[in-house]
């Protein structure tokens, strides 16, 4: 008896320590401002920072070349500061983050962030950079931001073990600057579906992950939002997340009034929700599939 007690509890010993550690899931954010986050971080319910404070040691936040923090709000430029009169500002990954990491409490995760205001995909954002494509946006002097945005996502993950982390998704705020035809032309706006999937190929291929969901939120305007809508249609793992008018719907995002702009602190919590609930369904229904 003796020696069968031991023989048992060698063998659950052994089936504990060949249990794979689970891997630290990876989401990756880029975009322009509405991703930076121009939200009233200060006025985030007590509640709410209750839950974030809860979930927040779980959640490693890489955000624009900076040091690794836990998840938290962050504080803007001085120009950002002055225009938009804030001290704290926050982005779609807060909630995203809160809805998600409550709903795998016992996950660890890793977000990685690089935004740029006023940055469009036709030049800084474009895979396919050019000089002439930077210049009619005025951005020659800007970063090739695709490019630094590889490149720093690269540098997070190699402090990480291979096999230790997985890349889940990728959320994506952009459109806006590409849809200023009054102040660019048509082209940037014309060709943003074709330089959208050039952008999520060009991640994909890179990270070596071809059926890496991509998620779109609703920003900009006119043949931007086509390019968006034409994009996910055509591609079962890329999900567009559409504006709602109705101010009764959870899709309609609140933001200030022109000239300022941008999505104040209800608007960006719900933008956060939303791209937790589209990815929760969507990517659910993928893993249902295979």
């Amino acid at each position: 008896m003796i020696k069968i007690t031991t023989l048992l509890c060698s063998l659950a010993t052994l089936s504990i320590a060949q249990e794979a550690p689970k891997k630290t899931q990876v989401y990756l954010f880029a975009g322009q401002s509405n991703m930076e986050g121009r939200a009233d971080g200060d006025k985030i319910s007590a509640e709410d920072i209750k839950r974030l404070k809860a979930v927040q040691d779980r959640i490693e936040f890489a955000y624009n070349w900076n040091p690794i923090t836990p998840l938290n709000i962050t504080e803007p430029k001085g120009h950002t500061k002055k225009k938009f009169n804030l001290e704290k500002s926050f982005g779609p990954e807060i909630f995203f983050g809160i809805a998600l990491a409550e709903a795998n409490p016992n996950d660890k995760f890793l977000f990685i962030k690089r935004s740029q205001g006023g940055t469009s995909l036709y030049g800084c954002w474009n895979p396919n950079w050019t000089l002439e494509k930077a210049t009619l946006m005025k951005e020659d002097k800007q970063p090739k931001l695709f490019q630094d945005f590889i490149k720093y996502t690269d540098k997070v993950l190699a402090d990480r073990k291979p096999g230790s982390y997985e890349i889940k998704a990728m959320l994506w705020v952009q459109g806006e600057s590409d849809s200023g035809v009054k102040k660019r032309g048509p082209l940037p706006s014309q060709t943003y579906g074709a330089n959208l999937k050039n952008l999520i190929q060009a991640v994909r291929k890179h990270h070596k992950l071809e059926k890496l969901p991509f998620l779109i939120q609703q920003v900009g305007g006119g043949a931007v939002i086509k390019g968006m809508k034409d994009t996910a249609s055509n591609d079962a793992h890329v999900s567009f997340i559409a504006q709602s008018s109705d101010k009764t719907s959870p899709y309609y995002l609140p933001k200030n009034p022109p000239p300022i702009g941008h999505y104040v602190t209800e608007g960006m919590k719900r933008m956060g929700l939303n791209f937790y609930k589209t990815y929760a369904t969507d990517y659910l229904k993928l893993e249902a599939k295979k």
